[in-house]
């Protein structure tokens, strides 16, 4: 009775091939993982940049909203005592209201306007997602 062995185990350069495939495969992997951490790194700082923004808004307003109640209270006190010290007073009110309020509207403007957090890596990684389902349908 003789040993039988297996197809493949004649076929040398079907083993090499396959390692080949696979050695392939894990660094378009690496490859995909890398630009999809790099993405996420840039959208991390972008996010990073657009927080800092909102914060130094929302700081000029509720400062210069601030700054308009004390002054304008020691404008009221102090400038014009005896003449036109409610004209004066009120103007120097209005200007810092004014200025707070401009500041709170950008600081609206820019909540309301900003992306879905890591939108391009999401996007990327469903795209992935649907490639490989794609490959492993065929």
């Amino acid at each position: 009775m003789s040993e039988e062995t297996p197809e493949f185990a004649h076929a040398p350069g079907a083993a090499t091939g396959l390692f080949r495939s696979l050695t392939n495969l894990f660094a378009t992997l690496v490859t995909l993982a890398q630009t999809r951490l790099e993405l996420l790194t840039t959208e991390l700082q972008e996010e990073v940049q657009r927080v800092v923004g909102l914060v130094v808004w929302g700081l000029v307003s509720l400062l210069a909203g601030m700054i308009g109640l004390i002054l304008g209270g020691l404008t009221i006190i102090f400038l014009y005592w005896e003449t036109h010290r409610m004209l004066a007073a009120v103007l120097v009110t209005a200007t810092f209201f004014l200025i707070a309020a401009v500041a709170a509207m950008v600081l609206v403007a820019k909540v309301n306007a900003r992306p879905r957090f890591l939108d391009a890596t999401l996007t990327e990684l469903a795209r992935d997602g649907e490639s490989l389902r794609k490959k492993a349908g065929d």
